[in-house]
């Protein structure tokens, strides 16, 4: 069975270079975006950027993640692909997972169209004969034609992200992470790239998606989580949380 658990998950992140004692008298205890200001008994300073989160999701389950930048979300996405690990609490994931965060992590300027393939592929952990397998689909949709032999710093950045998406993209799982709902290229290559996320979240377990947008949370999803100062304020139906939000 795939699900996904957080119990009483914190995330505090300690600032090295800040000067506890000058932050004493300014020591912001609710600021509008961001985390959380506080120190220690021995004076260090630490931002709480998740603050005792706990959900359980389900098969089926598609959670939407909405709240003002610095709010969380993006923090608990990395937590969820082990970017970052609790300070406190615990995180249980049954399945695989693949972060569709920032598609073009460990793409490399100098190496070519074809190499970078096998290069982002090795880092979403897929084997060389799968991406030997699917490597003709991935050119054949980034519509790259000749020029994926040719280094990447000659592509447009329309052509980056066009090669960068369709490698991401070629990978399956049971738990989908992303932040935002990608769309990239021209009009046309965009219909394209909806059309095949929506293939993926079809075969998709369980979603996890933070969204400025209502139009998609409503669309996609079927749960929300309101995230405010790393906490939840609102853990209910689309209808409910985007009522209350998106105002």
């Amino acid at each position: 069975m795939v699900d996904l658990v957080f119990k009483s998950v914190g995330l505090d992140i300690p600032i090295y270079s800040a000067n506890a004692r000058s932050l004493k008298s300014k020591l912001i205890k609710n600021i509008p975006t961001g985390g959380i200001l506080s120190s220690d008994l021995k004076g260090n300073v630490n931002v709480k950027v998740l603050d005792n989160l706990s959900f359980h999701l389900k098969e089926g389950d598609r959670l939407g993640l909405v709240g003002h930048n610095g709010a969380g979300k993006s923090t608990l996405l990395r937590v969820l692909c082990g970017v970052y690990k609790p300070t406190v609490g615990k995180v249980i994931i049954n399945g695989s997972v693949i972060p569709l965060i920032d598609i073009s992590l460990g793409i490399n300027p100098e190496a070519t169209g074809r190499e970078n393939i096998f290069i982002r592929g090795a880092l979403l952990s897929l084997s060389k004969a799968t991406i030997e397998k699917n490597i003709e689909d991935i050119i054949s949709f980034s519509e790259l034609g000749s020029f994926i032999d040719m280094p990447l710093r000659t592509y447009s950045s329309g052509m980056q992200l066009r090669l960068a998406f369709a490698i991401s993209t070629m990978a399956r799982s049971d738990i989908l992470i992303m932040d935002e709902w990608l769309s990239v290229g021209d009009e046309n290559f965009r219909v394209k790239a909806d059309e095949r996320l929506s293939k993926i979240l079809e075969m998709t377990k369980i979603l996890v998606v933070a969204s400025h947008s209502r139009e998609m949370i409503m669309k996609n999803c079927n749960r929300v989580i309101w995230l405010e100062h790393g906490k939840i304020k609102l853990d209910s139906t689309p209808e409910n949380v985007c009522v209350a939000y998106f105002v």
